[in-house]
């Protein structure tokens, strides 16, 4: 039997795609899933497909950027189920490609909140319930490859990303004596909708700018993005992905290990740095005291 059969999971952003192959992939683990999705009719077609294939759910409408709905989403959650063992931070927008310039104030909040603060919301509302139950579970934040590195023209999602990978990291120390195995997903290019996430952006997110036509070079951008999103990752492989990888307790859970070789230069570049640090004569004091620990 899975380790998995017979416990909860919450997916925010569970409608469609890496939030719903997660979904599905749990699923058929035997896991009773309940979604929680802004985009209402997405999610009916999704409480659907996985009621066709024999999967106990339980759909709430949310936006995750509202604490309140959280909340909500956990309250119906235990109503049904019982208890909560697994929670997928999954919703996320992409927040559109461009310059410095080209990025308002009004579209990196948007960005944050939901992408950071919609992760931050969900482990404050359901890691206490996981943790009441005292059976352990899981945390599995979705980042992305740009977590790992900056994308040009993308500073707001890179921005976002980053934090999630950290915050991670963090929880994993800070949840492992509760028997909490945290993990971070942080894929590449997956044949999702994450490019066309304004369909569902929120009022208060709305920009002046927004009826503005877009630059040529950000058109160029826009078209190329897209390319290579529709050469992506089949999305349905990430689910099964993200289950082999929880059975192996990974806190990184990468999907393209073609992308090894730019994480081991960014690696390198940061040791290099170090070497230089450590050869100037302003930091000779530093270079022998403790490092202080958190862990």
């Amino acid at each position: 039997m899975s380790e998995f059969a017979g416990k909860t999971i919450v997916i925010s952003g569970g409608a469609e795609g890496i939030g719903f192959s997660i979904a599905m992939a749990m699923g058929k683990q035997g896991m009773k899933v309940v979604l929680g999705d802004i985009d209402g009719n997405q999610l009916q077609l999704a409480e659907e497909r996985l009621q066709q294939a024999g999967i106990d759910v339980l759909t709430a409408q949310m936006d995750v950027t509202k604490l309140e709905q959280w909340q909500a989403l956990a309250d119906k959650a235990i109503e049904r189920f019982g208890k909560i063992h697994m929670l997928v931070n999954n919703a996320g927008v992409g927040g559109g490609t461009g310059t410095i310039e080209q990025t308002d104030n009004t579209q990196w909040r948007w960005v944050m909140d939901v992408n950071l603060m919609g992760v931050i919301n969900g482990t404050q509302v359901m890691v206490p319930l996981i943790k009441k139950h005292g059976e352990g579970g899981w945390l599995l934040n979705v980042a992305s490859m740009a977590g790992m590195g900056g994308v040009p023209y993308g500073g707001a999602y890179t921005a976002s990303k980053v934090a999630v990978v950290a915050m991670s990291e963090s929880w994993y120390a800070e949840l492992q004596p509760h028997k909490i195995q945290v993990s971070v997903l942080c894929p590449a290019f997956v044949k999702t909708r994450i490019n066309l996430s304004s369909r569902n952006r929120q009022s208060d997110y709305q920009s002046a700018d927004e009826a503005q036509e877009p630059s040529p070079q950000q058109d160029a951008i826009a078209a190329h993005m897209q390319k290579i999103i529709d050469n992506g990752l089949p999305v349905e492989i990430v689910g099964e992905r993200v289950v082999e990888a929880l059975k192996m307790k990974e806190l990184y859970i990468f999907t393209h290990p073609n992308y090894r070789p730019s994480c081991q230069a960014r690696a390198k570049a940061i040791d290099d740095a170090f070497v230089r640090a450590a050869a100037s004569p302003l930091l000779a004091d530093v270079l022998d005291q403790e490092i202080v620990r958190f862990n």
